[in-house]
């Protein structure tokens, strides 16, 4: 099997030292080279010619932000980012895969051995994700980015104010991981104001949660905000994971609420999709629509199918629009998904289906 070159970019030696050697721990990865500065890194990707990079985003003489635009202009490809996972860090981490970032790692420290052997691990599956990433999806999301910079056209992103007159006794259940920031961000630009409720779990660190939530509050008409223990859902909110707990669906007189509570991961994940999804089909029956967006691995696909065969609503991304097709594509093989749509398409799909079972419920009356 042909290995993964890899090239890091870091101006810090030490981690430049630490990531070659976590690599070089791993016989399917090769690290070609290294680059202190974006300068260097320039000409060492003409002659190198890496499948992944690993950048850091706060060096010398180009911040790895600027780099990445031009990188994913020029030539893109996968790279994933080494970030501070720190609230401090989030906005930049966002932006960076706005850009067109396939993933992102917190930088390594010095812990204790358990802990570097779970960062050894994390970092090596990202980038073995990465080097399987759909580069032409990668260099679309950089051309909306560059596009989005202009306000105007950003505020032209917000979905439409007017009301469909749809069903709103739904809750629409989103999973995402890998690539799945961006990819909510273009769903929830096709959603209506009048939307049913929307719960998300998309793997992120704890400290990143709230700060994507609020970027993608600013962004849109709907509400969007980080799930509390308690939220009761209302159409046009938006409700998404904290990034250390799990999301869960509870149902009672007054309507469905939030559970937002932590205890062992599911899937190697906390918040977990499994989770969600597993309580909607108990709470929801029927009564609820699943989505899963792009993501590496196969969290939620096992309680997906457990919604189609409560008769839920299942739509999964398309291979050729995600990032990574690890999440829908284990959904596709165990026969969870009614539908197989590209993304942009997912949204409007749904809307259609709430206007005409809202029509059904007014015949049936």
């Amino acid at each position: 099997m042909k290995k993964i070159k890899v090239l890091i970019v870091d101006d810090s030696i030490l981690i430049r030292k630490v990531l070659t050697e976590i690599f070089a721990s791993e016989p399917g990865i090769e690290v070609v080279g290294t680059a202190s500065d974006p300068y260097i890194a320039r000409e060492k990707i003409k002659q190198l010619n890496p499948d992944v990079i690993t950048l850091d985003i706060e060096m010398p003489k180009m911040d790895g932000i600027t780099f990445l635009k031009n990188l994913m202009r020029l030539r893109p490809m996968p790279v994933v980012m080494i970030s501070t996972l720190t609230q401090q860090g989030a906005p930049a981490t966002l932006e960076a895969l706005e850009v067109g970032a396939v993933d992102y790692v917190g930088k390594p420290s010095n812990h204790d051995t358990s802990s570097l052997n779970q960062y050894k691990d994390t970092i090596i599956e990202k980038v073995i994700a990465a080097s399987q990433a759909n580069v032409r999806r990668l260099e679309q999301q950089s051309q909306r980015f560059s596009e989005d910079i202009d306000t105007e056209k950003k505020v032209k992103t917000k979905p439409a104010a007017s009301r469909l007159k749809i069903r709103t006794d739904y809750i629409i259940a989103v999973g995402a991981s890998t690539g799945g920031t961006e990819a909510i961000r273009e769903f929830l630009a096709t959603l209506p104001i009048d939307s049913p409720p929307v719960v998300i779990t998309q793997h992120i660190p704890p400290v990143f949660s709230a700060s994507f939530a609020e970027r993608m509050n600013r962004l849109f008409d709907l509400t969007v905000l980080e799930a509390s223990d308690g939220d009761r859902l209302m159409p046009g909110y938006v409700y998404i994971a904290p990034g250390d707990k799990h999301l869960a669906l509870v149902k009672s007189s007054s309507g469905y609420g939030c559970k937002v509570f932590a205890s062992e991961p599911v899937n190697r994940h906390m918040p977990s999709v499994e989770v969600l999804f597993e309580s909607v089909a108990e709470v929801c029956r029927g009564r609820a629509i699943g989505v899963m967006l792009t993501g590496m691995g196969a969290d939620g696909a096992k309680s997906m199918v457990t919604m189609k065969d409560k008769g839920c609503y299942t739509l999964i991304q398309d291979e050729e629009s995600c990032v990574v097709w690890g999440m829908p594509g284990a959904v596709y093989k165990l026969g969870g998904a009614e539908k197989v749509l590209p993304l942009q398409k997912i949204g409007p799909d749904i809307v259609s289906f709430l206007q005409k079972s809202s029509k059904m419920s007014k015949l049936n009356r």
